[in-house]
C-alpha cells in the first residue's frame, strides 16, 4: 500500500516538473478550460436556454462531439491488436498512449453528455439500483454500460502495467491480458451501440441506416490514426528521452490510406440510397449537401467536410506525400477536421430537419455551447497530456521505485 501511494505521489510529482513549452501549453489549456467551465456555470444557473437548442433540434454542439469523440476512444484499439495479438514490438512500446487517449475520449464523452443533460442530478436517473436504467430493452442503457465499462478497461490496463513498470516488476499476464482482449471487442461495441441510438429512432429518417454503424467504425479508424499521428510527432519533437519508431507511423499510415476511401464508398453509398430513390426521407439530405427552402447553413461545412476528405484519401494514397512530414502533418489536421464535420455536426442537425411535422428550424451553436465544448476539448488535451507525461517518465525509466 505505501508503494502504491509513492507511485500516486511520484506521477503527480513529474506533472509540476516540464520544459517552457509543456507549462506554456498547460497554461493556455488551463485558460480555455476555466473559460468553459465559467460558461456552463452560467448554463448551469439560467438552464438550456443559453443555448439554441430547441424542441425541433434538441441535439446539437455537445451530442456531435459526443458521437464524434466515441469514434476516438474507439480508434485505441488499432494499436491495441497490433501490440498484443501480433506481438508488434514497436507498437507495444506505444500502446498504453493510445489506451490513455481512449481514457480521456471516454471522459470527455461523459462530459459532453453531462452539459447535455442541462442539470448533472439527472445523472442518478441511469445508475443501476438507484434509477431506472432499463436495461436491456433500452439502447441507452446499453450505452451507459458500455462507455463506462469501456472506461473501466482503459483505466485498469494502463494503471497495472504503469505501476509494475515503475516497481521494475514484470506485470502478471493473467492480471491484464484477458482485459486487453475484452476491451477489444469492446471498443467495437461502443461505436456500434453509439449507432443503434440513431438507426433505432424510426422517427428520424436520416438515420435509419443498416450501415451507419459501419460508417461510423470505419471514420474511426479513419480519424484515429491522424490524431495519434499527430500526437507521436509532438512526442519525438518535445520529449528527447523517448522515440516512437517509424514502425508505428508506417502502420497508422496504413490504416489511414485504406481507412479514408472506404470512408468516402460509404458516404457515397448512403448519398446514392437517398437521392437515387428520392424517397420522402431525401429532405435531410438535401438541406445537407444543397439546402432546403432557402435553409442552407450546413451545406459549405458539410462539402468542405468532404473536400477535406478526398484530399486527405489523395495524400495517403500517393507515397510521396504521405511519406513527406510537411505535407503529412498539416493533411492529419485536415483530415481529422473533415471527419469531426462529416460525423459531428454533418450528421447530428440534418437528423431534424425537417421536423415529423415538416417545419424548418436551423441551428447553429451560442457563443455559450461553443465555449463549454471548448472547455470540455481543452479539459481532454490537459488530461492527457499530464497522463502521457507520466506515462512516458515511466516508459523511459525516469519515473522509477527507489528503495
Amino acid at each position: 500500500m505505501i508503494t502504491y501511494f509513492e507511485f500516486l505521489k511520484s506521477m503527480l510529482l513529474s506533472v509540476f516538473k516540464g520544459s517552457k513549452i509543456y507549462f506554456k501549453w498547460i497554461g493556455i489549456l488551463l485558460f480555455i478550460t476555466f473559460a468553459g467551465l465559467v460558461s456552463y456555470i452560467q448554463q448551469l444557473d439560467q438552464g438550456l436556454v443559453v443555448t439554441n437548442l430547441t424542441d425541433e433540434v434538441s441535439w446539437g454542439a455537445y451530442i456531435a462531439n459526443f458521437t464524434f469523440l466515441v469514434g476516438v476512444a474507439a480508434a485505441a484499439v488499432l494499436l491495441v491488436i497490433p501490440a498484443y495479438v501480433y506481438k508488434n514490438k514497436a507498437v507495444k512500446e506505444v500502446v498504453l498512449i493510445g489506451e490513455i487517449l481512449a481514457f480521456c475520449a471516454i471522459v470527455m464523452c461523459l462530459l459532453f453528455i453531462m452539459v447535455d443533460m442541462g442539470r448533472p442530478d439527472r445523472f442518478w436517473h441511469v445508475i443501476p439500483f438507484l434509477g431506472r436504467l432499463n436495461f436491456p430493452q433500452s439502447i441507452l442503457a446499453w450505452d451507459v454500460i458500455v462507455l463506462n465499462g469501456y472506461l473501466v478497461l482503459n483505466m485498469h490496463i494502463p494503471g497495472y502495467l504503469l505501476y509494475k513498470y515503475y516497481m521494475g516488476q514484470k506485470p502478471t499476464t493473467k492480471y491484464y491480458l484477458p482485459f486487453v482482449f475484452i476491451s477489444i471487442f469492446w471498443a467495437v461495441s461502443i461505436h456500434t451501440v453509439t449507432a443503434f441510438l440513431y438507426s433505432g429512432l424510426g422517427g428520424r429518417g436520416f438515420w435509419n441506416s443498416a450501415i451507419l454503424a459501419p460508417r461510423f467504425l470505419v471514420s474511426a479508424f479513419a480519424a484515429g490514426p491522424l490524431l495519434l499521428m499527430v500526437v507521436f510527432f509532438a512526442i519525438n519533437k518535445w520529449y528527447p528521452n523517448f522515440r516512437v519508431k517509424e514502425e508505428v507511423f508506417t502502420l497508422l499510415k496504413k490504416i489511414a490510406t485504406f481507412a479514408f476511401p472506404l470512408n468516402l464508398f460509404l458516404l457515397f453509398c448512403e448519398v446514392f440510397k437517398e437521392f437515387y430513390t428520392d424517397s420522402v426521407h431525401v429532405a435531410s439530405a438535401e438541406y445537407l449537401f444543397f439546402g432546403l427552402h432557402g435553409n442552407h447553413m450546413l451545406v459549405p461545412y458539410m462539402w468542405m467536410a468532404v473536400f477535406c476528405s478526398v484530399g486527405t484519401a489523395v495524400v495517403f494514397l500517393v507515397p510521396k506525400f504521405r511519406d513527406n512530414k510537411k505535407i503529412l502533418i498539416p493533411t492529419c489536421f485536415v483530415g481529422f477536421i473533415g471527419i469531426w464535420i462529416e460525423k459531428g455536426m454533418g450528421l447530428i442537425i440534418p437528423g431534424f430537419i425537417p421536423s415529423p411535422l415538416g417545419s424548418i428550424v436551423e441551428y447553429t451553436p451560442s457563443v455559450n455551447e461553443i465555449f463549454v465544448c471548448l472547455g470540455i476539448w481543452s479539459f481532454g488535451a490537459l488530461l492527457f497530456t499530464v497522463m502521457a507525461k507520466t506515462a512516458l517518465g515511466i516508459l523511459s525509466g525516469k519515473i522509477r521505485h527507489t528503495n
